[in-house]
């Protein structure tokens, strides 16, 4: 279904999808970090954060492909406007260079360690996401951003 995010439902639709497949992919995070599959695991857990910080920008009617505009825009947009706190820009950097190492580098040695790290931040940021969603998702006035040109 494609949905139209020229309006404020549309925009909120794609949101709660977005939280949705975050919390499917901490889901498998989780499942592959109980396994001993660290790599798989930094991966799922890292998609979760991506997804979550996604939905949030899909109310400021706002999609990007590339890692690094959805990570800038999320900080421009929800970490410098004081909406979720400074820490948590340094936690999704960190956990995106975890990422691109245990998916790019050969030689990267997954530990037990930075897979619980990994995924403590995302199930944070989901965890984040979600509540400032559901106050965003129960407001009936449609008090967010309209569609802009960024």
């Amino acid at each position: 279904m494609q949905l139209d995010l020229d309006d404020k439902g549309g925009a909120k639709e794609l949101a709660a999808y977005r939280l949705h497949t975050a919390k499917e992919d901490l889901e498998a995070a989780r499942m592959n970090y109980a396994s001993g599959q660290y790599r798989t695991s930094n991966n799922r857990a890292y998609y979760a954060i991506f997804r979550a910080i996604s939905a949030c920008l899909a109310l400021k009617f706002k999609a990007y492909k590339q890692h690094a505009q959805v990570i800038g825009n999320f900080n421009k947009d929800f970490v410098h406007t004081g909406i979720f706190h400074k820490e948590i820009s340094k936690k999704i950097s960190r956990a995106q260079e975890i990422r691109h190492a245990s998916d790019y580098d050969d030689f990267y040695i997954v530990s037990a360690e930075d897979a619980e790290e990994q995924l403590r931040t995302a199930e944070e940021v989901v965890v984040l996401v979600e509540r400032y969603l559901e106050t965003i998702l129960l407001d009936t006035s449609d008090n967010f951003d309209s569609p802009t040109n960024d």
